[in-house]
């Protein structure tokens, strides 16, 4: 009994676990689209480094991320393509974010070459928030 009970919980630990590293999404039809779901999965998945609402005025850090995918969504390569003058480490943090997020769902559908571009908004706290979200 204590047996099926602990294969129980196992199993639905393990079910929830691959539900939440898995997100709904519709199939994007354009780069903008996905540039946006991609945003929110890569905030969904670092909730404890980010925040929500207005940027402060003067913010502390902006590496911006060029991000290139294979056809089924994993990371093929990431660029930082803005290194940040204040904050230098906050590129790095970044990168980790965004390898935290992946796989992205599959790509195939939009054109190539399968690459987006992230711009993080770091504040004094180094907590970020994603450009793609923006108004």
């Amino acid at each position: 009994m204590r047996k099926a009970i602990t294969h129980a919980i196992i199993s639905a630990l393990l079910a929830a676990t691959s539900l939440a590293s898995c997100p709904a999404w519709a199939q994007a039809d354009s780069w903008e689209a996905y540039e946006t779901q991609a945003a929110q999965q890569i905030m969904d998945a670092n909730q404890n480094d980010t925040y929500y609402g207005e940027p402060p005025v003067i913010l502390a850090s902006i590496p911006v991320l060029e991000i290139d995918l294979n056809g089924d969504g994993s990371v093929r390569h990431i660029k930082v393509v803005r290194e940040p003058q204040n904050e230098p480490q906050t590129a790095q943090y970044a990168i980790d974010a965004v390898m935290r997020a992946a796989p992205f769902p599959d790509v195939t559908n939009l054109p190539k070459p399968w690459r987006f571009n992230e711009t993080f908004l770091y504040d004094w706290a180094l907590r970020f928030q994603l450009r793609a979200l923006q108004p």
